[in-house]
This record gives C-alpha cells, structure tokens and sequence, in this order.
C-alpha cells in the first residue's frame, strides 16, 4: 500500500498544534498519562461516520468518539495510559470553517481538536449552560496555547 499526503508547512504547523493543544487541554483538566487518538479526514469519510454512528446525513467539522460513558470513573490497566477515545477532524471543514472566521488553519484545527477532547471528558453543549462552560473552557486552553481569535 501506498499512501502519500501532500502536506504544505502550514499543514504541518496546524497538525503539531493540535498535538500541543492537546497536551495542554489535559493539563488543564487534570488529565493524567491518557491516550487519544486524532484522525484527520476528508468530508466523505466524517459524513459517513456521522451518518453511521450519529444518524445524520451531512458531513461536520468534528466527532468524537468517547471510551466512557459520562461521570464513569477512568480507569487505566496499570502502567498504560487512559483511552480517552477518538477524535475525528474534517480537514475540508477546519480549511473552510478557519476561512469563515477569519484565522488560521492551525487555530481551527486546534479549536477542534479541543472541542472533541472535552467532549471525550464529557463537556456538552445541549443547552444554553453547557454550551457556554464548554465555549468558555475551549477559549481558556486555546489562550494557554497561544491561540487567540
């Protein structure tokens, strides 16, 4: 098999600032030694997994798949990390969605990749109080960062 990405500098640079926001999101919540994996992807492979795993029929920016069901305790195999779950980006929707707003790619990207690490924590966003305490949270990691609207 052979596969082949065409990454430019800038993707580069976005891609190693998903990987430090990371890191810091888990600082900040007290994260310790856990393990998430974060996949980037074109819009055909998330609309398929949001149709598949959340029934909707439409691409989106991010999924995350979380190891554990909200308010369970975390608990690792001794000496190997927690699995926190799976986070999905679409590359497509950070390039246009970054665009829209008006910032870098890397900043998107980040933003993403935090949004779907707190909801591997269980942050939500159903109504108008979780919504802006996961908002404002994302905003105090992506500041820790360096990433600033």
């Amino acid at each position: 098999m052979d596969i082949q990405i065409d990454w430019n500098e800038a993707d580069q640079a976005a891609i190693d600032a998903v990987g430090r926001c990371l890191e810091q999101a888990a600082v900040a919540e007290g994260v310790k030694e856990a393990e998430v994996s974060v996949s980037i992807v074109d819009d055909p492979v998330i609309h398929r997994l949001n149709r598949e795993f959340r029934g909707v029929d439409r691409p989106t920016d991010v999924l995350s798949f979380p190891q554990w069901e909200p308010g369970e305790e975390l608990v690792a195999v001794t000496g190997e990390p927690i699995p926190l779950g799976d986070v999905i980006i679409s590359l497509p929707r950070a390039r246009e969605q970054a665009d829209t707003y008006g910032h870098s790619l890397q900043r998107e990207l980040a933003f993403l990749a935090v949004h779907g690490f707190l909801h591997l924590l269980g942050y939500d966003h159903q109504n108008q109080a979780e919504e802006n305490r996961m908002f404002a949270r994302q905003e105090e990691i992506l500041a820790l960062a360096g990433l600033k609207r």
